[in-house]
């Protein structure tokens, strides 16, 4: 057997083993197109193969413009592979082993129904695929919902207490991310600070959502009427469409529901830019933004498991 990158001769193989239905997202037409768009890369694809069959494969995401990915998108193994999990992990080491300590650290993302816990086929699938990643050191799990708006449920009412203005100062996003994470809700952000510091973490965010398809001209930072600085909405989109992206409230103004306007104003700035469909996820810990999402029309549709590195 032989553990190795993707080749161009691997291509038809690897498409029939995407065929298989199973918990990966990737499916072979997303991956001949994100083979085009560089989100996945043939340095980012690790197989083992036994002569000219494919018995495991890994695929991983990021975006143009970075050397590493992001996160883990599919794990796949041929039915004669018994117990996967150890193969998964030699597969994963490939690529793990190439993050240093300070770089941002990969994750795996699984992408569930709303109903994985009670279904055991899901289970079967789930469990073997988070042995591997926590073999690889990927040992944190963060369980996140995911909601879905439709230009069928209405938009929710526009603020008519806060004023939200295009900043196109990078540093202002610096200095508000920075401030915003102070007792936050959200895990990844959490260890983000942990690892490398609250500014550190604040212009990792900044890269990351420039690097998206989103517009960066639909940033706001939102004031109230005395013209103090409330908090930021970082509308957006990925390879799947609009997404709401990122959004925070000072922590000497929470409380008052400033949420509520924040979301209405993404969802607002998205709708005329054509989008019909909006999508957004937030820790399954994190009630005050499931329940905002909830108050805007926003169902929820989906689970996604998160396995990451427990320092970041």
């Amino acid at each position: 057997m032989q553990i190795r990158s993707m080749v161009e001769s691997d291509l038809g193989r690897i498409l029939t083993c995407l065929e298989t239905q199973s918990v990966n997202t990737t499916t072979p037409e997303r991956f001949n197109e994100f083979l085009t768009t560089r989100a996945y890369r043939p340095e980012w694809t690790w197989l083992a193969v036994e002569g000219e069959q494919i018995l495991a494969l890994s695929v991983w995401w990021g975006l143009d413009g970075y050397e590493k990915p992001f996160a883990l998108d599919c794990l796949y193994a041929d039915e004669s592979v018994v117990e996967p999990s150890a193969l998964w992990a030699d597969l994963l080491r490939q690529m793990v082993d190439q993050f240093e300590p300070e770089d941002e650290q990969p994750e795996y993302h699984l992408f569930l129904s709303t109903e994985w816990r009670s279904d055991p086929k899901i289970q079967a699938e789930v469990e073997p695929r988070l042995a591997a990643a926590a073999a690889v050191g990927l040992t944190g799990l963060t369980e996140r919902l995911r909601f879905e708006w439709t230009a069928a449920e209405g938009l929710p009412d526009r603020s008519s207490r806060l004023t939200f203005r295009a900043e196109p100062d990078d540093e202002a996003f610096v200095d508000v991310l920075q401030r915003v994470a102070k007792g936050t809700l959200d895990a990844s952000t959490a260890r983000a600070v942990v690892r490398i510091g609250a500014e550190g973490a604040a212009r990792e965010e900044l890269e990351t959502y420039r690097s998206l398809p989103g517009d960066r001209a639909w940033w706001r930072l939102a004031y109230n009427a005395e013209n103090e600085l409330i908090g930021f909405a970082i509308p957006s989109a990925n390879n799947g469409g609009p997404v709401v992206g990122y959004l925070g409230i000072l922590p000497e103004h929470r409380g008052h529901r400033y949420v509520d306007d924040l979301l209405a104003e993404i969802t607002h700035i998205l709708a005329e830019t054509g989008a019909e469909v909006i999508r957004a996820d937030t820790d399954f810990g994190n009630v005050p933004m499931a329940a905002a999402f909830e108050r805007a029309g926003y169902q929820h549709f989906a689970t996604r498991l998160v396995a990451s590195h427990p320092g970041g």
